[in-house]
């Protein structure tokens, strides 16, 4: 059974700066992509960054290219996602996923386990 816990999120004002961490187990982490979503509300769930498991591919929505970087430690079974530069528009609760591959979560396919994401709000 894998489990996903994230960690990270909270209230931080216009052009400040997040690092949100996913720990996963119960799984073989290194062979799997993983992923970063979020959902503002009453809005669909989007894609925002996905990393292969070997970290060597990664991708990242348009509007958070430049802004975040997502990295991961297979050693520790965790995934991280830094947040620079952030704007009310990235307010939203953010999930981390475990998929196939890192382009397949891209095209918002792939991703069979979640977490229960975490809050990031971001005042103007």
């Amino acid at each position: 059974q894998v489990q996903l816990v994230e960690s990270g999120g909270g209230l931080v004002q216009a052009g400040g700066s997040l690092r949100l961490s996913c720990a996963a187990s119960g799984d073989t982490f290194s062979s799997r992509a993983m992923g970063w979503f979020r959902q503002a509300p009453g809005k669909e769930r989007e894609f925002v960054s996905s990393i292969s498991g070997s970290g060597g591919i990664v991708y990242y929505a348009e509007s958070v290219k430049g802004r975040f970087t997502i990295s991961r430690d297979n050693a520790k079974n965790t995934v991280d996602l830094q947040m620079n530069s952030l704007n009310p528009e990235d307010t939203a609760v953010y999930y981390c996923a475990l998929g196939t591959t890192a382009r397949a979560m891209f095209l918002m396919r792939g991703a069979d386990s979640w977490g229960q994401g975490t809050q990031v709000t971001v005042s103007a």
